[in-house]
């Protein structure tokens, strides 16, 4: 399925092709994007003992039942960073790769919590993370933005606290969002977190609709007032929800492996991506956590391709709404999209 052969329309949409394509990403978590070697030559650099001996092995273990089995590895993993040069090491090695596959802006999530919960002050990260975000636009011409997730299973009064931690560094932070376990954890229980987000100025997201019910969405929408939802796959199960956020233009920063890899779909043939698109959803293609299952933007791209059939104006439309669904200024979203069109031909 879709269009590997050159034909009337231009060249084949190859890896080469897909790679090449200007695109945004906006949903990435740069603590999965912690590839097993680094995961490894970090352990041995901090001196902490991990329960697997090589690459191979802990690879092996990056096979998950659901969101949960996947939060537990991903929480594990993250142990080896404990120093500023850990976290820029690992953002300047994302962007790298990013770079290489036509990203030309990315918005990226981190989770500090996951971090001051060890021991690891907020400032130790947020600023090795930074120095790599400020690298990155001076050698790579590649656009950041960097937006603080809060991790829904430690609760309001727990991510109250980490905005109150974030505010000296607000002038590196775009905005704050809601990750973790889904399940249990509805948007509603921090709309007071986000309101106070809001008065100092802070855009809003949310994940929704990934395990969680189509209801999520809608709380991430009336309660926390987010203006780009993070999956929202299961948006399709209510068509009154599908026709709200198409006629509002509501971002859905959507990441197909990660579906497929925790299970919300067994295979991306049933992914619902095409029919989003298809029905008028400002649909984004996005890799979450790359390092865990299986692939970055590209392989993302190339897994809809290949398993349902998107071509050349499909993958048009998702780098379209890449950049008009970040959050550049106006006239770098103008620009970019003027580049996409001329990647396209027209």
């Amino acid at each position: 399925m879709g269009d590997r052969e050159p034909g009337p329309f231009g060249p084949a949409v190859d890896e080469t092709f897909l790679r090449g394509i200007p695109k945004a990403e906006l949903h990435v978590h740069i603590e999965g994007t912690l590839e097993p070697e680094m995961m490894l030559d970090l352990a041995r650099r901090n001196g902490l003992a991990l329960p697997y001996a090589s690459v191979e092995e802990a690879r092996g273990a990056y096979d998950f039942a659901d969101l949960q089995s996947f939060l537990d590895l991903y929480y594990k993993g993250m142990s080896v960073l404990l120093e500023k040069q850990d976290f820029y090491e690992l953002t300047l090695a994302y962007l790298e790769k990013a770079a290489g596959q036509g990203v030309r802006h990315a918005e990226i999530f981190f989770d500090p919590q996951a971090h001051t919960g060890r021991g690891v002050p907020f400032e130790t990260a947020i600023t090795g993370i930074r120095e790599a975000l400020v690298e990155a636009e001076r050698r790579l011409g590649l656009s950041t933005r960097l937006i603080l997730c809060f991790l829904r299973h430690l609760g309001a009064e727990e991510a109250m606290h980490t905005l109150q931690e974030a505010l000296p560094y607000k002038g590196w932070i775009v905005g704050v969002g809601l990750d973790s376990s889904e399940i249990g954890n509805p948007p509603e229980d921090f709309k007071e977190v986000f309101e106070e987000a809001a008065r100092h100025g802070f855009l809003k997201v949310a994940h929704a609709g990934e395990e969680g019910p189509p209801e999520y969405i809608r709380q991430a929408l009336d309660d926390l007032g987010a203006v780009r939802i993070d999956h929202g796959v299961r948006c399709m199960e209510d068509p009154t929800l599908v026709e709200r956020l198409r006629d509002g233009r509501v971002p859905l920063t959507v990441c197909p492996l990660s579906n497929v890899r925790l299970r919300c779909f067994t295979s991306i043939r049933e992914h619902p991506a095409k029919r989003m698109l298809d029905q008028g959803l400002c649909v984004t293609v996005n890799c979450d956590d790359p390092a865990y299952f299986g692939g970055y933007v590209a392989e993302n791209y190339a897994a809809l391709r290949d398993g349902l059939g998107f071509g050349r104006e499909d993958f048009r439309a998702v780098a379209e709404n890449s950049f008009r669904a970040s959050f550049l200024d106006e006239s770098d979203k103008e620009r970019r999209l003027h580049e996409v069109a001329s990647f396209f031909g027209r």
